[in-house]
């Protein structure tokens, strides 16, 4: 699929342009901030073709498309106006609050920086070596010029930043680069180096070097752009354009200098320190939970509260003690894909797993987690298994990091420090998390995908995957995307114990019931919490949204179907809150139960890990036929 066709597929299945808030790109995702999250088709998003998965995490609706990112990022804004600062916006989105909020925030300014971030990052761990091995002396005029080109992003961090936290705000840009350039302006500095005693009509200012620094200008240009609303609504328009300007650097560039630049210092260095303090006082246990835990922060979207200390850490001390563990998790889960890739059975999981591999290898994980080892879910926990020993390696070595770049095979050199030290266990670490994690993938096993027939089971649509069964069989398809869970793991005896009928349970991700065939309606519960369809061909379901949620009254749940109603595979049946209900006291782990499996021979389910609406979920087999391999 070309990229443009596949940028058009994404604008339109995301609620289209209008839907759209803001749009951000990482290493392989595109992040989209949606007006209403319940417009977008994460179902269909994740069946076409060139999306590796969908994920909602910290307010923002990613699409992860793998490294073809910048090419489909670039094609959307060619065939839309979602990247153009200046275009309409209606009706903002409620902002995310919360860690939720945070990470949105920390995300959105950061993601832009990481492609030129990384790049830099190399060419200054390359010119370490050089130096370090006597290719080139520092005092010669070429490393100086290549040593511009590699710091020169870090020096001025706070003019790119400035531009991003514009962005996310919506404010002025310029106005925001002009106060991050005052901090780094030439005077300033030398006040600063010389030690002259400073103030501002009498009142001290306490100078601090803010090259390289990261929370000052993200403090001041999110007061900035609320100031900069304030003034445009107040100020006439015919004055508005310049004088507005003019009162937000009178205003924003004294106040950064005596309020937000020193308490951004002081919490950046406070944080850093705290985590050098942790891997000070026992750099193997910290190591190994670095290593362990990264790729499930990932996951969740939480690693952007710590990239910032990473990049402080370098900017403070010129070095940074705690990224390194990190790169354990990235090459664990790269094993991991590689030990599926060797064992699975499956032609297309064989080289999804090798593809994903090599990808992994320079620091792109997603194809390898989300294509590979999460919904194969044990060689993921082998992956966090073997990054906890690479970590554990890599911290008690006192690896260092002297630059910023997302860990991978070609960013190895920002570890390089003076004399090589700490490097040697960095590579030892790496091996170790890669071949471990390969090792546990191949002995522990994983349930490996049947070869999928095409050729018995017209009747299932273009969007539906297909699989072989004899005619008597019937299948019912997900009526929620989520989480599969086992039923005997629902706290409910009744649902747990079988009695209600034989089935399956799935944590919801989205507050969506659709139907889970062609059918009727024939239970509607007037308190909105279950339902039950019974299909053409006479297969009865019983869908039960959350444990003891009867109680909630119909609270959070909005019913669209009655009972005799005729639905169709797919359409609405039932939409709930799942973060009310939660916050109600009440699991949403959701039950659906074979209320006839009696009439069934097996009740076989077909999908594991994630799953997705309209996806394959159970078979019912009559028993009357071997199933087709």
């Amino acid at each position: 699929m070309s990229q443009e066709k596949l940028a058009k597929e994404i604008v339109e299945l995301v609620g289209g342009e209008k839907n759209v808030e803001s749009l951000v790109h990482c290493a392989t995702r595109l992040r989209f901030v949606l007006k209403d999250d319940a417009k977008a088709d994460k179902a269909k998003l994740e069946k076409t073709e060139g999306i590796i998965a969908v994920k909602e995490n910290g307010g923002q609706f990613q699409v992860v498309v793998g490294n073809k990112v910048p090419e489909v990022y670039s094609a959307i804004g060619q065939i839309s106006n979602i990247l153009d600062d200046s275009s309409d916006k209606e009706k903002p989105r409620k902002a995310a609050k919360g860690l939720g909020g945070i990470i949105d925030i920390i995300s959105s300014i950061f993601a832009p920086l990481l492609g030129v971030m990384a790049g830099a990052g190399i060419l200054k761990g390359l010119l370490l070596i050089a130096s370090n091995i006597g290719w080139l002396e520092t005092t010669e005029t070429t490393y100086t010029i290549l040593y511009a080109a590699a710091d020169s992003l870090f020096y001025f961090l706070p003019l790119l930043l400035a531009v991003t936290t514009a962005r996310k705000f919506q404010g002025n840009m310029f106005v925001a680069m002009t106060i991050a350039g005052a901090l780094i302006y030439p005077s300033i500095v030398t006040l600063k180096s010389e030690g002259t005693p400073t103030d501002f009509f009498g009142i001290p200012v306490i100078l601090m070097n803010y090259s390289s620094t990261v929370i000052p200008i993200i403090l001041a240009v999110i007061v900035m752009s609320k100031l900069e609303k304030f003034f445009n609504k107040t100020l006439h328009d015919s004055v508005k354009n310049f004088v507005t300007p003019l009162f937000l650097l009178v205003i924003m560039v004294p106040l950064t200098l005596l309020v937000f630049g020193p308490f951004g210092v002081y919490v950046g260095n406070g944080i850093a320190a705290g985590l050098v303090a942790a891997f000070g006082f026992s750099p193997l246990l910290a190591g190994a939970v670095m290593g362990a835990s990264w790729q499930l922060l990932v996951i969740f979207g939480i690693h952007w509260g710590l990239i910032p200390v990473f990049i402080n850490n370098v900017a403070v001390y010129g070095q940074d003690g705690v990224k390194p563990a990190a790169t354990a998790s990235i090459f664990a889960q790269t094993g991991a894909a590689f030990g599926v890739m060797l064992k699975t059975k499956n032609k297309k999981l064989k080289t999804l797993a090798g593809s994903s591999t090599l990808t992994a290898l320079f620091g792109i994980t997603e194809p390898a987690i989300y294509g590979v080892t999460l919904p194969l879910k044990r060689p993921f926990i082998a992956g966090v298994i073997g990054g906890a020993v690479g970590g554990a390696i890599i911290g008690q070595a006192g690896t260092l990091a002297f630059a910023s770049g997302a860990p991978g095979l070609l960013t190895l050199p920002i570890f390089y420090g003076p004399g090589g030290q700490g490097f040697p266990g960095l590579i030892l670490g790496i091996v170790v998390s890669f071949v471990v994690s390969a090792v546990l993938t191949y002995i522990m096993g994983f349930k490996d995908p049947v070869e999928e027939e095409t050729k018995t089971e017209p009747a299932a649509s273009a969007e539906q995957p297909v699989r072989a069964t004899n005619a008597s069989d019937e299948v019912v398809f997900s009526p929620i995307q989520g989480t599969i869970v086992e039923l005997s793991e629902v706290p409910d005896p009744a649902f747990a114990s079988g009695a209600m009928g034989k089935g399956i349970a799935i944590e919801p991700a989205v507050g969506r019931v659709v139907a889970p065939f062609d059918g009727t309606v024939t239970v509607a519960f007037k308190k909105k919490h279950a339902l039950a369809v019974v299909s053409d061909t006479g297969a009865e379901i019983l869908v039960h949204v959350g444990v003891d949620t009867v109680k909630l009254d119909g609270q959070h749940f909005v019913s669209h179907i009655k009972e005799g109603d005729r639905v169709q595979a797919g359409d609405l049946l039932l939409e709930f809150d799942i973060a009310q209900i939660k916050a109600a006291g009440y699991h949403t782990v959701t039950p659906i139960i074979v209320t006839n499996s009696a009439n069934y021979e097996e009740v076989i389910p077909q999908a594991t890990g994630q799953v997705s609406s309209q996806e394959l979920l159970l078979k019912l087999s009559s028993g009357n036929g071997q199933e087709q391999k």
